[in-house]
């Protein structure tokens, strides 16, 4: 079921309702629609296998500590829902969180394609590639702006990530991924990540080469230095510079562009 919304509706919606969906991906919209997620708060019986579900089920606001837990793919327990986000490539896909607390680590985007159907795919085995990344925009790590703080809005609105679908990019029933990593405590990374089905339509033809794919677990290393970081050790906090783990961003070009120096 879709249900049509503007961005003012969901803000009412936001302070009529509990925080209930506090530390996690809460709804998406593609324009004016919005599509609900999943809420660890509310009946388990309530949501899953509800036919206008397009979120996998997260079962809890609690973080994921490790870059080997199976749940880093698209949380726990991850089960399918029945539903697809229909979006065009090319167009904007906002993720809604009624609001977030940390202030510090990067935040990234993912899409997988699901071939024939995203209903009974295994995560675990999805090759994942990201569109898009964001961490520290300036100043040094422990001091700067980071894009998880400036995302947060503290006017009673939700917080909004927009992000776009490569236009080039082939139709078909992919997965989002959405993650958050928190590094506000040393040497103690928090991943929140989060995934719905979409179906992407166009009339692109461009995937990305193997050097964008990844998988979860898999895509990052446990001592990885900008995953287990203390961004207060008199070492770190005054750099100015953040690398973010994982593979580099696909802007969607097919695979046989022509690129000098690249």
């Amino acid at each position: 079921m879709r249900m049509a919304t503007s961005y003012l509706l969901a803000a009412l919606l936001l302070l009529a309702s509990s925080v209930s969906a506090h530390g996690g991906l809460a709804n998406y919209t593609v324009g004016d629609t919005w599509y609900r997620g999943y809420d660890p708060d509310e009946p388990l019986e309530a949501q899953e296998g509800q036919p206008w579900m397009v979120q996998r089920i997260w079962a809890s606001i609690d973080p994921i500590f490790t870059v080997n837990d199976t749940g880093l793919a698209c949380n726990t327990p991850g089960t399918a829902p029945p539903s697809y986000i229909p979006v065009s490539a090319g167009d904007n896909i906002t993720a809604v969180y009624w609001y977030w607390l940390h202030p510090y680590g990067p935040m990234s985007v993912w899409l997988a394609d699901c071939g024939s159907s995203c209903d009974h795919v295994d995560v675990n085995d999805l090759d994942f590639f990201k569109i898009w990344e964001a961490g520290l925009l300036e100043g040094n790590l422990e001091g700067g702006i980071w894009y998880q703080k400036q995302f947060q809005n503290w006017d009673g609105t939700p917080d909004l990530w927009p992000v776009t679908i490569p236009a080039t990019i082939k139709p078909g029933l992919y997965v989002i991924r959405h993650e958050i990593l928190s590094i506000h405590i040393a040497d103690k990374p928090q991943f929140y990540p989060e995934c719905a089905h979409l179906n992407i339509t166009g009339t692109g033809t461009a995937i990305p080469s193997s050097e964008y794919l990844a998988k979860f677990p898999g895509a990052y290393n446990e001592d990885d230095p900008s995953i287990r970081i203390d961004i207060y050790s008199e070492e770190n906090k005054n750099v100015s510079k953040y690398r973010i783990a994982g593979p580099p961003v696909w802007e969607g070009l097919p695979i046989n562009k022509y690129c000098h120096d690249c």
